[in-house]
């Protein structure tokens, strides 16, 4: 699962949350059941505009017992703790900062390491697809570990464009120097396609003779 797909499930459901808690909140505060001659359920939170969010009794159910003033603070604990590490998570790249290119030490000559940003080589994708005339965007993201790294890419493409023939030309193209210039055996990549919608022609207004 991509962490795309991630931030959206979790910012949906919150979303969905902060929804219900804020509805709930409102009908009750504005006394719209009252007004509408609905009868909740007794069950049903927040029916009245002097009603407490939280009652007494549902606040002290539970004091009395031992496992209850644990759970009250590691839940809230570990609600804060998740929502921190999500946040950290997306100032992260989620992908090597950079990779090691193979550099043999000549004979008598001692040996050194060379090493290229991964920004450089999405750059150097990017740089040669958004020539391609039939790319209207380009994105790609080099993820994976130093060793074994992976290259996802998305394009929108413009309308009409031959997917087939951009497919092979983005396998052997731009993937493929990268794997040699790497010096990998291999080099996975990942293409996700969207063709952009038409632009609608703008028609020129008559000018008005007065």
């Amino acid at each position: 699962m991509s962490r795309r797909t991630v931030n959206r499930a979790i910012l949906a459901v919150v979303g969905l949350l902060l929804l219900t808690g804020g509805a709930l909140v409102l009908l009750g505060g504005l006394d719209v059941y009252r007004h509408l001659g609905i009868t909740p359920p007794h069950w049903w939170p927040l029916t009245l505009p002097d009603q407490p969010v939280v009652s007494a009794t549902s606040r002290t159910r539970w004091t009395d017992r031992d496992w209850w003033w644990p759970v009250a603070i590691a839940v809230p604990a570990l609600v804060v703790l998740g929502g921190l590490w999500w946040l950290f998570s997306q100032l992260r790249r989620g992908g090597p900062a950079g990779l090691d290119l193979p550099s043999p030490a000549a004979p008598g000559q001692p040996h050194f390491a060379l090493h290229v940003r991964s920004r450089a080589v999405e750059d150097a994708i990017e740089t040669e697809l958004i020539a391609h005339p039939a790319v209207d965007r380009v994105t790609v993201r080099v993820t994976g570990a130093a060793r074994r790294p992976e290259v996802h890419t998305a394009l929108r493409l413009v309308p009409g464009a031959d997917t087939a023939a951009l497919i092979d030309t983005y396998r052997t193209g731009p993937v493929e120097r990268a794997r040699r210039s790497l010096g990998l055996a291999t080099l996975p990549a990942e293409l996700r396609l969207r063709v952009a919608r038409p632009r609608k022609a703008r028609t020129k207004k008559t000018p008005r003779v007065r």
